[in-house]
């Protein structure tokens, strides 16, 4: 048993190791990791990934365009044609803005992201089927084994399928079911028995209907203890297949075409009318906004690639199981995934080291820190943890009283104010003139008749500190 985990080990590890050497996704966040001065700047300077790498061939092109233009304008035209060409581009100047294309291009993008994402999450990832499958079905037996293997295997195929169908890198590695029956995702006669069972569509999920009945069968066996746990399974397995059918919608319902057709346009339309309207015309002539004569239109460049590049942003997300350098890796999630489900069934099933008492069995936790870190932070403790009501300290103002935390107003005091303070005394002053102190008498009267009577209240800080302290608030009874 050790020696085929090792050798399946090295097998999925050269798999692995082409894949990456194929391609990778791009990721930085070890770089941003901390906010610093220029963070973002250092990744302005890569390529793979990067926008310019997406957008360089339509930024060239539009450049050729306009220096063609120019040079036509300037050195092959009469004045009659100029004259006339001067107009236009004054027409297109002022009418290209009516292309509404930021809304159009920035609501596209955030439904292509979103649309991203739900196909991220929607990836079918085995850990939560295998842990049960691993928990619930039992014996380790040569029976039990193959019940547990078998189910995840076709767990696996059954994503293999459904990837083969949407992702272009997948479609490449097993163009066909002998390629995947090759690659060990299924035996010789369930390809055939596949290949039998006639369906006008999509067959990824056959394999999930070999599990359930798998299931069943351990079921009826005694291999899952009750129905408790074979609902769980179910569940699980349910979840699982949710998330390919969930896979397999998002390729086959895309973002209407009419909208992708609609941003393009405007796009594409905006920018053909700037090769003309932002044209430098010849100063001499005094036509308002053309004083300057630079050749080089920076600003209508700089907007070029932004908005180009939005719209090679909507490009990228809109199907991320291609083959550019931000899709997804598909090959290396499915060798993950048949990795890891099979050595959580099968080399770690009832494979538990021995259990030993902790080294905090007694002693409590001294929470160790490296050098690298601050083991003195204090922790947080709540926002509210250093709220006090005024005379909740004093011992001259009795608890029972009915100004202590019901009409009493409070106070936030600072932690060096609280080791500092020693006697706190509440003063009650009727704004009518008459006075009280809370260590006497716990409120004022009330006038006839009923009527409020507004009082204030005073902090005063005595015995250990130079200065007097006021904090006056206004309540009402």
């Amino acid at each position: 048993m050790v020696h085929l985990s090792v050798e399946r080990q090295q097998v999925s590890t050269e798999t692995m190791t082409a894949t990456e050497a194929l391609s990778m996704t791009v990721s930085y966040t070890l770089e941003v990791a901390n906010a610093r001065f220029g963070g973002f700047s250092k990744l302005l300077f890569r390529w793979k990934g990067s926008i310019y790498k997406l957008l360089y061939k339509e930024f060239f092109v539009f450049c050729l365009l306009y220096a063609v233009i120019s040079v036509v304008y300037r050195c092959y035209l009469d004045d009659d044609q100029q004259k006339l060409f001067e107009k236009t581009a004054l027409y297109c100047e002022r009418f290209a803005n009516f292309i509404p294309m930021s809304f159009v291009l920035g609501f596209y993008v955030t439904q292509a992201f979103n649309r991203w994402w739900g196909q991220y999450t929607s990836f079918p990832l085995p850990d939560n089927l295998m842990m049960v499958v691993s928990g619930n079905v039992h014996g380790q037996d040569e029976r039990g084994r193959l019940l547990r293997r078998t189910m995840m295997r076709y767990a696996n195929l059954s994503s293999v399928l459904i990837l083969r169908s949407i992702s272009t890198r997948v479609r490449q590695r097993f163009p066909t079911l002998e390629h995947v029956m090759k690659a060990g995702f299924m035996t010789e006669d369930e390809q055939k028995l596949l290949d039998h069972l006639h369906s006008d569509f999509n067959k990824y999920w056959m394999p999930l209907t070999w599990f359930s009945n798998l299931a069943s069968l351990a079921r009826k066996e005694g291999r899952i203890e009750n129905d408790i746990a074979l609902r769980l399974l179910m569940d699980e397995l349910n979840n699982y297949r949710a998330k390919c059918s969930m896979l397999f919608h998002y390729d086959w319902i895309s973002i209407p075409l009419v909208y992708t057709q609609v941003v393009t346009v405007a796009v594409y339309s905006y920018f053909a009318f700037c090769l003309i309207g932002r044209q430098f015309l010849n100063p001499n002539k005094k036509y308002s906004g053309h004083t300057l004569d630079i050749y080089v239109p920076v600003f209508t460049l700089l907007q070029f690639f932004f908005y180009a590049g939005w719209l090679k942003v909507g490009e990228l997300i809109i199907n991320p199981f291609g083959e550019d350098d931000d899709d997804f890796e598909t090959n290396q999630l499915i060798d993950r995934n048949i990795q890891v489900s099979m050595l959580a069934v099968d080399d770690m099933h009832q494979n538990l080291p021995l259990l030993e008492k902790d080294k905090y069995w007694v002693e409590k936790f001294p929470f160790p820190y490296t050098a690298a870190d601050d083991p003195h932070k204090q922790a947080f403790m709540g926002s509210t943890y250093d709220m006090r009501l005024i005379g909740e300290d004093s011992s001259d103002t009795p608890m029972t009283s009915s100004t202590v935390g019901k009409y009493m107003p409070v106070h936030v005091w600072p932690s060096s104010k609280l080791k500092a303070k020693k006697r706190n005394s509440v003063k009650l002053m009727c704004l009518s003139g008459e006075e009280t102190n809370a260590e006497n008498t716990a409120h004022c009267k009330k006038p006839a008749g009923d009527q409020e009577c507004d009082v204030q209240y005073v902090q005063e800080t005595h015995a250990g500190e130079d200065d007097t302290q006021m904090d006056t608030n206004k309540a009402t009874f």
